[in-house]
């Protein structure tokens, strides 16, 4: 398992390469599932906002060990606890040629307010953002914002005079499967200037040499290969066809570490797998109930909870690399607790709650799950409709690409669906706001898609947003993550352990965020 001591080994021997390191190498990496979109302001996925960060940069950003430091901007001042004044980086140039100044930060903030994009939680709690020169902007606050320097990492900066001149100051309506240029292309200031993605296949990155930052590493070309099957990702890994693989089968690990070649190195991930409801139709879809909706009724949600056997999963399934969930946040979220973070398996109780509910015999529902986006996501459905058939249920399972299926439960046109939640902010608000509250507008409930409504828990989530006391905020999620629990909102499956595997000449930092940075990436004899 993940050990400090052989990360820090390897980290310090990396130092301590010679000069070959500082030739310059090609990375190519791959996982199972594409990005959604090339737009920065679009889809809240992780592995879209893993890949368009080699491009597209933020105000802020996270150094090797999770730390907030400047980015495009230099300093931050708290001229009043709700007005933020941010320097902004002089010299750095898109790459396109032009300068970054203010204008552009301005009109990224308006862009991704916009209410077809899903990236609002990253600029929630800034009212307004308004430019005092051109290399200095003030972010205006209702109330304190607690997390604002790790919420705006992933608020990218786009340029607005490449926007405009390509027809794209518009997020596009992924939902609706608009396409537009800005979904097709990306434009930034990062380390990587980005050259052609083709999709399902790969996106290709090469060098910015006028780039502001210095690279940890020696990687000057990147590559993403999207790689459904597990058998043929792993195949190319072996055969030397590609350098890092951050999704590595469970079953497949052991192998691995076994291969001369190859080394794995594992860690937790901050993402938490769990299975939505629809609590807000008055007739649920997918189902032989007609004229209500089950999933309404807290005895049918927690009897869901109680039929699955989640060290059972773990076991089966995961090969031990995951961890049963009983809360929303994953450890190393702050909010996370270890007691309460805990769920019963209990088949007797859920066909009693069942029954009580007013289905002694079950019915018939749609489990909605995709087959390439999480780790066995397919295979743990399986296993979930296997269970719920044992208190009677006659559940039925629809699996399918993410792309065509994000889509699919964004339009609420589901019943019970599947999805992982990382945390990008390391705090357990960015769950709560997006999964938890009340569907409203911006960032409150935009990923609530079985839209729970619950006035207790939005006051709690309301009130955490803006307390600046750490004591008191810290007990303000708890009291959410347990009402959250209590009422069984949703049914948490597990807590993902992230094992990457890569070529021994691969040095890079395993991030529980699982967002590989090819800045950070060192490869001797120059890579593939």
């Amino acid at each position: 398992m993940f050990s400090l001591k052989r990360l820090g080994f390897a980290v310090a021997l990396a130092v301590g390469l010679t000069a070959t390191l500082a030739n310059a190498a090609s990375l190519k990496g791959a996982a199972q599932n594409d990005i959604l979109t090339a737009d920065p302001h679009s889809q809240n996925h992780a592995t879209t906002n893993a890949i368009l960060m080699h491009t597209y940069e933020g105000l802020t950003r996270y150094n090797a060990k999770h730390e907030v430091e400047p980015a495009l901007a230099t300093k931050w001042t708290y001229i009043s606890p709700t007005q933020v004044r941010f320097e902004l980086r002089k010299g750095v140039k898109f790459h396109d040629g032009t300068n970054f100044t203010a204008d552009d930060v301005v009109f990224s903030f308006n862009r991704i307010k916009q209410p077809q994009g899903t990236m609002q939680i990253y600029i929630a709690g800034v009212s307004d953002v308004k430019k005092i020169d051109d290399y200095t902007v003030d972010f205006i606050m209702p109330a304190p914002n607690p997390i604002l320097l790790r919420n705006i990492i992933d608020f990218r900066i786009m340029s607005k005079s490449w926007a405009e001149k390509n027809k794209a100051t518009n997020i596009q309506d992924f939902k609706a499967k608009e396409d537009t240029y800005a979904s097709r292309n990306a434009m930034g200031t990062g380390p990587y200037v980005w050259k052609s993605w083709a999709p399902e296949q790969k996106i290709e990155f090469t060098d910015n040499p006028n780039w502001w930052g210095k690279k940890d590493g020696n990687v000057t070309s990147y590559t993403y290969l999207p790689i459904k099957a597990d058998a043929t990702r792993i195949s190319a890994l072996i055969a030397g066809d590609v350098d890092l693989v951050t999704e590595v089968p469970p079953q497949d690990v052991e192998r691995l570490k076994k291969e001369p070649k190859l080394k794995v190195v594992e860690g937790l991930e901050v993402r938490t797998m769990f299975l939505g409801m629809d609590q807000w139709s008055d007739e649920a879809k997918y189902t032989n109930v007609k004229g209500k909706n089950p999933f309404k009724d807290k005895r049918v949600r927690e009897a869901l909870s109680l039929a699955i056997d989640r060290e059972a999963i773990k076991k089966s399934i995961m090969r031990g690399l995951s961890v049963p969930a009983g809360i929303m946040v994953a450890p190393g979220v702050n909010g996370h607790s270890n007691d309460i973070d805990k769920a019963e398996f209990n088949v007797v109780k859920a066909k009693k709650l069942l029954a009580d509910a007013g289905y002694p015999n079950g019915f018939e529902l749609t489990l909605d799950c995709p087959n390439n986006r999480y780790v066995n996501d397919e295979k743990v459905c399986q296993a979930v409709v296997a269970m719920w058939a044992k208190i009677g249920l006659k559940p039925k399972l629809n699996s399918m690409n993410f792309s065509p299926y994000i889509a699919k439960i964004q339009n609420f046109d589901t019943s019970v669906y599947m999805l992982g939640w990382g945390v990008a902010t390391y705090d357990a608000l960015y769950s709560l706001q997006s999964l938890v509250r009340t569907k409203t507008t911006g960032a409150d409930g935009n990923y609530s898609l079985g839209r729970i409504n619950d006035t207790r828990l939005d006051a709690i989530i309301d009130q955490l947003k803006t307390e600046p006391d750490v004591t008191k905020r810290n007990a303000l999620i708890r009291r959410a993550l347990e009402r959250t629990k209590e009422e069984s909102y949703y049914v948490t499956l597990h807590h993902q352990v992230r094992p990457w595997a890569m070529k021994k000449e691969v040095t890079t930092v395993h991030r529980s965020d699982d967002r590989p940075e090819a800045r950070f990436a060192k490869i001797s004899g120059g890579g593939s």
